[in-house]
């Protein structure tokens, strides 16, 4: 589609990997932000997933979880061999990620960061996740995005 490309959608089609783009109209202050993009997509809301950098005992990791619960922080921790994650301040994760909060991708981002995926994902057909900008969401299957991040999958959320 022309006029969507980003590093994320961009890293898709140079490496082959099978996806499709979802453009989406919510506004980026609304409440419950990614319920309403499921609602938009006409898709499952656990099949929508967020990616939120935080900082693991000061290394900056990004964590990959369904928008239908919150991030636990210490499973992530755990997951990662850490003591302590918190969120990263959005100043930092932007510029690390080179997305903007509410359109920062597990793919393509400026450096690459260490990945978390809910165990969830691997029971999906297809998961939705952020392509790299607000109103733009990428459907892969969760293998190509743990392959493509080398993440690794734990139980992360809470519900």
């Amino acid at each position: 589609m022309a006029g969507q490309g980003t590093p994320a959608t961009a890293l898709l089609v140079k490496r082959g990997i099978a996806h499709r783009t979802h453009p989406y109209r919510v506004a980026p202050d609304a409440p419950n932000y990614g319920a309403l993009v499921a609602v938009a997509l006409g898709v499952a809301p656990e099949r929508v997933f967020k990616s939120l950098v935080t900082a693991v005992d000061g290394a900056l990791t990004v964590a990959v979880v369904p928008v239908t619960g919150e991030l636990d922080l210490k499973a992530l921790a755990a997951a990662v061999g850490g003591k302590r994650a918190v969120l990263a301040d959005r100043a930092v994760a932007e510029r690390a990620t080179g997305y903007v909060r509410g359109g920062i991708s597990p793919l393509g981002q400026r450096r690459r960061l260490p990945t978390v995926l809910d165990e969830s994902a691997l029971d999906l057909p297809t998961i939705y996740v952020s392509a790299g900008r607000r109103g733009l969401q990428l459907e892969l299957a969760a293998a190509d995005l743990v392959a493509l991040t080398d993440a690794r999958t734990a139980p992360l959320q809470t519900h």
